[in-house]
């Protein structure tokens, strides 16, 4: 077996025999043992950073291979495996495969399953959508940077590339909107991802239009925005977070009994004095609930006092809980029950 030269086999034959077989075969089984050990972990490290190597879309792809997963991933475990074919054909028709390939991204990616919830696969998706929506939509579900499940904001919004925010919150699971993350933390060269159980469907309206949309609960106030001459700005700028007084709200400022008798009210008075009240609403930027902090808001007209103990500002105006953070395209609404005076 081992080609040993005669001087050699003259010290074997020479040395006693205890030392030969009780010393010499125990280090070659250690030898052979530590060999074996240190091939499996290299293979197991491997293994476990394959992905590592691939960008994002390469590792969505991934799972839709049979040949992936490790040696030790059962069957059903393999059939079990999400796959994410509709999204990467969805990435590709828009052009947005590159861009998702070569920066960095954490990327809330929807299961076929998850697409199937609304009748759309990857035969169809582009067909059903059209590919101005669809690259809207996918963009809702990618934010920039790396971040991982323990780097996500427990209660809170996370802004993405389409603009709009989506909503986080953490407790026994983790959710997205109204998407559950199946698996978190799926690590590529270029990012994670996260895989996700629904679609995000980002806003599509914009500040006029979504008051309009709850019709009539803020006819007034879009009838005040006109006569201001801010409806333009409100629709087409921003982004803006206004808090947003209800019909009722103008009403009992007012003192009238109905909505129409509110319009005509405000439709009597000048644009300079309905412009400075309605500015004292708008504040820059988008600012949701978890944003804010009891103190001085800044306005684009003053400043008012918010406090988040009893949810009022200005010591009246109180803001509405289940109608806040509502979203659109260039900002975010919160409902209050009174207007506010600068």
């Amino acid at each position: 077996m081992f080609n040993l030269k005669p001087e050699a086999m003259k010290l074997a034959i020479n040395l006693p025999k205890p030392q030969v077989y009780y010393l010499k075969l125990p280090a070659l089984l250690l030898f052979v043992l530590t060999l074996i050990t240190s091939c499996n972990t290299e293979d197991t490290y491997l293994d476990e950073n394959a992905d590592l190597q691939r960008t994002i879309v390469e590792v969505l792809d991934s799972y839709g291979s049979e040949s992936e997963g490790s040696d030790n991933e059962s069957t059903q475990s393999r059939m079990n495996r999400p796959t994410f074919r509709t999204l990467n054909v969805a990435l590709a028709r828009t052009g947005l495969a590159g861009t998702v390939s070569s920066n960095r991204l954490t990327v809330f990616a929807p299961t076929d399953a998850a697409f199937e919830k609304y009748g759309l696969n990857q035969r169809n998706i582009v067909s059903t959508l059209g590919v101005e929506t669809l690259r809207s939509i996918l963009l809702y579900h990618a934010v920039a940077g790396t971040v991982f499940s323990g780097d996500l904001p427990s209660n809170g919004f996370v802004a993405t590339l389409n603009g709009a925010s989506v909503e986080v919150n953490v407790g026994s699971s983790v959710t997205i909107n109204d998407a559950t993350v199946v698996i978190a933390d799926i690590e590529a060269r270029n990012g994670v991802i996260h895989a996700i159980d629904d679609v995000l469907f980002p806003p599509t309206q914009n500040l006029v239009e979504l008051a309009s949309s709850f019709d009539p609960e803020f006819s007034v106030l879009l009838a005040a925005a006109i006569k201001a001459e801010l409806a333009a700005t409100l629709a087409n700028d921003g982004p803006f977070t206004v808090f947003a007084p209800t019909n009722q709200a103008f009403m009992n400022l007012l003192g009238v009994n109905t909505v129409q008798e509110a319009i005509d009210a405000v439709n009597g008075l000048a644009p300079e004095d309905l412009a400075p009240i309605l500015l004292y609403h708008v504040v820059p930027g988008r600012v949701f609930s978890t944003d804010l902090s009891s103190g001085p808001v800044e306005t684009l007209n003053g400043s008012f006092d918010l406090d988040l103990e009893t949810l009022t500002i200005d010591g009246n105006a109180m803001l509405v809980p289940s109608l806040l953070n509502v979203q659109a395209t260039n900002g975010v609404i919160h409902v209050i029950n009174s207007v506010l005076i600068p």
